[in-house]
Parts: C-alpha cells; structure tokens; sequence
C-alpha cells in the first residue's frame, strides 16, 4: 500500500520559513542582549553627592584595581543599633532610587548597609552571577566585623532576591527577607519566553528554590498577588522549596514596586525586624 504524499506549497513553506528565521533571530537576541533587559542601572561620578534624604555614609570596598563595591550605609538614630540589614535591591537606577526602603527598618532601630552592583552607582568592575555573588559574600565579611551574625537580616528586592538568597545559604543570619521575589532567573525568563529553551539561553539562573532549603535561619517572603512583573506563582513555588522554615505573606492587590503601600505589609515587617528576638 502507498504511503500517502505530504506535499507543502512553496507558499506555505516560504512562511514555516520566515517563522523559524525569526524564532533563531528572536533567540540571538534574547541571550546576546538579555542583560540589557534584566538591568538598568544609572551611573553617577565617584565624587557625585547622592540625592538620599536620609542620614547615611558611604563606604568604599577596594576588591583590586578597577573594581570598587560602594555600599550605603543608612544609620539608626538608635544609640546602640539592634543590628544591621543587608539590602540588595532591585535592577534599575541606583541606591538613589531604594534609599526610601531603609526608613521603617531604621526607624526600628537596624543599620541598613546597601551596596551596589558592578555597573550601579558608584560601584565599577565587570558584572556576572558568580562575580554579584562573591561581591555579596565580601560585604557580609565587612559588616560581620561590625555585628554578630545573629544580629543580621539578610534582605532581597526582585532582583536582589538571588543574591540575598545565595547568601543565607552559605552564612549565619538573624532572618532572610525577600521581598517580590523569583524562584529561579530560568524560571522568570521562561514566563516570558516559553517558546525558547531558557535554560541553555540563560547567562544568569541565580536559582532560589536550590539555595531556600540550606537557609538556617527563618525566611519570610512579600509578594503581591497583582505583581505584573514577577508572577506570585514563582514566590509560591519559591516558599514550597522550604514549607517548614518558610512564611510566604500574600499581599492582596499588591504590585511590583507599591508593596510599601499595603499596611499588611509595613505591620507584618515591622513585627519582623523590631519584635523579633
């Protein structure tokens, strides 16, 4: 019996052609170009005055010639501080546009320290996954000389969720916060761009889920349930990797960048930071 013929005219297969040209171009672009859409940063001069209302110094970490890790560091109005955050925050601008952040954790008597990312404020040297994290652990060992490690929140913002996350895997900490955060970078690209094999394209997977269950210290995450950035199905697949040692907080109607706006929020935080013992 004949095997029947499947013949495809040369107009369709001029259009299965276009589509498969555009997918391989659509692909190129999203792994040559992916860091221009996971970062944004702003830079500003070495010498430039920082347009933060809050009371803070800045402080310079030497790594080697042409890379310096500039941290802002928002002090407490408190005698004796309880302890101090470190806050990695999100992927635009700079610590100019986080600054307001450290208010209700200073105001609960927490130093705040805020370094930068390469490529971010004041901050200079190349930037990479491997390089954000060993800027991270080289922060915590400073600020490890000023406090004890059961005196130290560990705080990620969106995109400062993967190296806050990281962190608190490999070190002693008081609690680690996250707040808006993702699950993994493969997990978040592949919201976006399911139609591509985001694990072989990504050059950055910074994978929470991976790094929640070596977390000694409890963790508590913020996520709004109307996040259009990052989906809260990613936080509550986050919080599922560590259900014993994990609370996820779902704020109703929250978005990405308004959390602060929601009193679930500030009151659940302020419980955390202040009441904690």
């Amino acid at each position: 019996m004949a095997l029947p013929s499947f013949k495809i005219s040369r107009k369709r297969w001029k259009w299965i052609r276009a589509v498969l040209v555009g997918y391989v171009l659509v692909g190129t672009v999203l792994y040559f170009l992916q860091e221009k859409f996971m970062f944004h940063p702003k830079v500003l001069d070495n010498d430039a005055v920082l347009n933060i209302s809050q009371p803070y110094e800045e402080i310079r970490l030497p790594v080697s010639d042409g890379k310096m890790i500039h941290i802002t560091r928002f002090t407490t109005t408190d005698s004796v501080p309880r302890g101090a955050v470190l806050y990695f925050h999100g992927n635009r601008n700079n610590v100019e546009h986080y600054a307001s952040a450290s208010e209700l954790l200073t105001q609960s008597g927490y130093e705040v320290w805020m370094p930068e990312y390469p490529g971010f404020g004041k901050s200079t040297g190349e930037r990479s996954e491997t390089i954000m994290k060993q800027d991270a652990e080289l922060v915590y060992k400073l600020l490890r000389s000023r406090f004890a490690a059961d005196s130290i929140i560990i705080y990620g913002r969106s995109l400062g969720s993967g190296p806050a996350s990281w962190l608190a895997s490999r070190v002693d900490c008081k609690r680690l916060i996250l707040e808006t955060p993702y699950s993994s970078m493969v997990d978040l690209m592949q919201h976006y761009a399911f139609i591509f094999p985001v694990r072989w394209l990504a050059k950055y997977e910074f994978d929470n889920k991976a790094c929640l269950p070596d977390v000694d210290a409890p963790v508590t995450i913020f996520h709004g349930t109307s996040d259009g950035v990052i989906p809260i199905k990613l936080a509550r697949k986050l919080a599922a990797a560590s259900p014993a040692n994990t609370e996820l907080i779902e704020v109703q109607g929250g978005g990405h960048n308004d959390l602060r706006e929601f009193p679930v929020f500030v009151d659940m935080l302020k419980v955390i930071v202040k009441d904690n013992p």
